[in-house]
């Protein structure tokens, strides 16, 4: 009788239906990735570099940048070496530690966008007294309870999954440590870490979203009643409305796939696994970069070296439209 305990070691097996066409991902996805870094590295510079986007709002897309910027390197340079290589192997340890990185990283995604959708609603909602509530002291109210949650749900969630025992096999059909494709190696019950992973889901990106789409059903409402100043106002909300509506459809495709029968070829499954966690990474940085008007106008200055004369008015010095307000975003 084969020993229940001696899978320690797992072969993350993702896209193995392409055969000898595999290494041939090698190149979209290296493309992905140094999308991902050059963009998300820009967009992190010219924040930190320009005092005038000091503001709450463009923090909080720094801290989007960070995320963006750091998540995939936790899976896909790993993924790289095993389409050119063939390295294919991961420890238990390893890919629990992996898995925790990427679901805790991961859970930033939606959660930065809470703190956006409460920066909208202050500034909007409650302009007189927008620079008050979004003070760090006070604003640490709404990032602290949520840290905790993002940390102890997927912090259960990956323990659940290391006391498992696998006799069913050590190949993993995937190219990361994703939780259900662990899970769904063990022998006997997961029920438990069915449902944990459920009530991380739950409590976490369906939460979230919830709470995104209250607030801006009140941000709409106070705009349809107020004047021009609402109207600029909701041009970041709209940003924020597709950074989310892109990221939450992938991820809803990525989820249900592993929990509800489908016909779908494991390689779509592993795809849109994938993709829920680097896409956005592409896709978010470009996508503030160019809806946000004083952070695209300083991405083109940093582009072209600096060019003065490009964004001086006739005095010489910066006209209006690069200085920062609550109502430009």
């Amino acid at each position: 009788m084969e020993n229940v305990s001696s899978h320690k070691l797992f072969i993350l097996n993702g896209f193995s239906e392409l055969g000898a066409l595999r290494p041939v991902l090698f190149l979209p996805f290296f493309i992905m990735l140094a999308v991902s870094l050059l963009a998300n590295s820009l967009l992190l510079y010219v924040i930190i570099s320009q005092r005038s986007l000091h503001s709450p709002m463009c923090i909080l897309i720094a801290g989007m940048a960070v995320v963006d910027l750091s998540l995939p390197l936790f899976f896909v340079p790993n993924m790289l070496l095993s389409f050119l290589f063939d390295w294919r192997g991961i420890s238990l340890i390893a890919c629990l530690v992996q898995m925790h990185f990427i679901h805790f990283v991961g859970a930033f995604q939606s959660t930065l966008l809470v703190w956006m959708a409460l920066d909208r609603y202050f500034a909007i909602c409650t302009p007189l007294y927008y620079h008050d509530r979004m003070a760090l002291p006070k604003f640490l109210k709404f990032v602290i309870p949520v840290l905790i949650r993002n940390f102890l749900l997927n912090t259960l969630m990956v323990s659940l999954a290391g006391k498992l025992t696998f006799c069913v096999g050590s190949v993993m059909n995937h190219c990361f440590c994703e939780h259900m494709a662990l899970v769904e190696l063990a022998c006997g019950s997961t029920t438990i870490n069915n449902l944990v992973g459920l009530l991380t889901a739950f409590l976490i990106p369906v939460a979230d979203f919830f709470f995104i789409a209250a607030s801006y059903v009140v941000i709409f409402s106070s705009v349809l009643r107020s004047g021009r100043v609402g109207v600029k106002a909701l041009h970041t909300c709209i940003t924020h409305i597709v950074v989310m509506a892109v990221s939450l459809t992938i991820a809803l495709v990525a989820f249900l796939s592993y929990r509800i029968r489908n016909g779908l070829p494991a390689a779509i499954r592993v795809f849109f696994s994938t993709m829920y966690l680097l896409f956005p990474s592409c896709f978010n940085p470009i996508i503030y970069g160019i809806r946000t008007t004083e952070i695209r106008q300083h991405i083109l200055k940093t582009l072209m070296c600096g060019r003065p004369s490009l964004f001086l008015n006739k005095q010489g010095t910066e006209g209006p439209e690069d200085t920062i307000s609550n109502d430009d975003y």
